[in-house]
């Protein structure tokens, strides 16, 4: 005796066809297959106009700079330092050998940022002094007045330092950017060795 399905025979009929119940779900397969590839095709055209806005608004857009503070900008030219002054002062880095952009105003050690977005910002500060001289600076690095980060010693003992810092800031247009000395500290010896640069990493889609 021969077997039959009880909604007829296994055929193109069935397959694409029949209610889920009686034979097969391929109708529903298929549906979600398609959908499933509108989908895709859908979410790949967002991708595409989105890469195509972003490039179309960073296109062109280069900003970076790199500026050193002048050796010969010194206050007291028997010790070779800058400062001490009796309030905070902002670090004019005048020897500039990058200003991509024209963010950086050497006059003033100023960054201005042309365009929002992500920005680095790196500084190096270096000093140092003769044999059983205080060592002792503070250089902060601040953003329309508020300090995001410091270099600082204090030390007799030690005649030279130099330290670092490197930080992502989230920028707007026209937020600014810049070093500061501190009141009563100084850096004193080889001030080129004290470096300030930045660069955008990524320009905001918005603007």
């Amino acid at each position: 005796m021969e077997d039959t399905l009880p909604c007829g025979g296994w055929d193109c009929d069935c397959t694409f066809n029949r209610l889920r119940g009686c034979c097969c779900a391929a109708n529903d397969l298929f549906r979600v297959e398609d959908e499933t590839f509108r989908r895709l095709a859908s979410l790949g055209d967002g991708i595409t106009m989105l890469r195509g806005r972003v490039g179309a608004l960073t296109a062109g857009i280069k900003i970076a700079f790199k500026a050193g503070i002048d050796p010969y900008l010194l206050t007291t030219s028997d010790e070779k330092c800058f400062g001490p002054f009796n309030t905070n002062v902002p670090i004019p880095y005048t020897l500039v050998t990058l200003n991509e952009g024209n963010g950086y105003n050497p006059s003033l050690g100023v960054f201005t940022a042309p365009h929002a977005g992500v920005y680095v910002f790196s500084c190096t500060v270096y000093s140092a002094v003769n044999l059983n001289q205080r060592l002792y600076h503070k250089v902060v690095m601040v953003k329309n007045g508020e300090v995001l980060t410091s270099v600082w010693e204090d030390n007799r003992e030690d005649g030279e330092d130099s330290g670092s810092h490197t930080l992502t800031v989230e920028m707007q247009r026209g937020d600014q950017v810049y070093m500061e000395l501190e009141s009563g500290r100084k850096l004193c010896t080889n001030l080129y060795s004290n470096v300030f640069t930045g660069y955008m990493l990524y320009a905001y889609t918005d603007e």
